[in-house]
């Protein structure tokens, strides 16, 4: 594997574990303001970007590669409203999707085939990802004024596995 390669996807393992601690500090918001439903759903979603870093680790590795870990970046840790954390995600999701994009090209470029087909999955991953933050995202713009739809849509994130 190119080192160009190698320190990209090593950039990428990073910000998956960023992902990771950007959830937990909305779980912890979450929490303090008593949207458990929230919060559970966040906590489910860091967990998943761990598994993504993960990944990214065993492959470098597999590739004689040398994982490199470096200085998570403190998160941001307070938000206006649900609506704004909400809106972070999606946005959040927007900029990994951007970055995936970014290596498959590098990949391309450099005719590496087994990083392109690694990253295939995170490719599709991030459809998902961004569809589910966006869902949320409007869901809570239409039910901002409404204590009703709020907590509902609380209850209904409490019940992600």
């Amino acid at each position: 594997m190119k080192k160009e390669i190698e320190q990209e996807l090593n950039r990428q393992l990073n910000r998956e574990l960023y992902s990771a601690y950007l959830y937990l500090s909305m779980v912890a918001y979450f929490e303090s303001i008593n949207l458990k439903g929230f919060a559970h759903w966040l906590k489910i979603q860091a967990k998943e970007e761990v598994g993504h870093a993960m990944k990214f680790f065993e492959f470098i590795n597999e590739r004689n590669g040398k994982v490199v870990l470096e200085t998570i970046e403190k998160p941001k840790v307070d938000w206006s409203s649900p609506v704004e954390a909400f809106k972070d995600v999606y946005e959040h999701e927007q900029k990994i999707t951007s970055y995936i994009h970014n290596l498959v090209e590098l990949a391309r470029k450099n005719n590496d085939y087994a990083t392109e087909n690694f990253l295939a999955w995170f490719v599709a991953e991030q459809v998902e990802e961004e569809a589910q933050s966006y869902e949320i995202y409007q869901k809570l713009q239409k039910c901002e004024e409404s204590a009703v739809g709020l907590f509902n849509l609380d209850y209904y994130l409490g019940k992600r596995e």
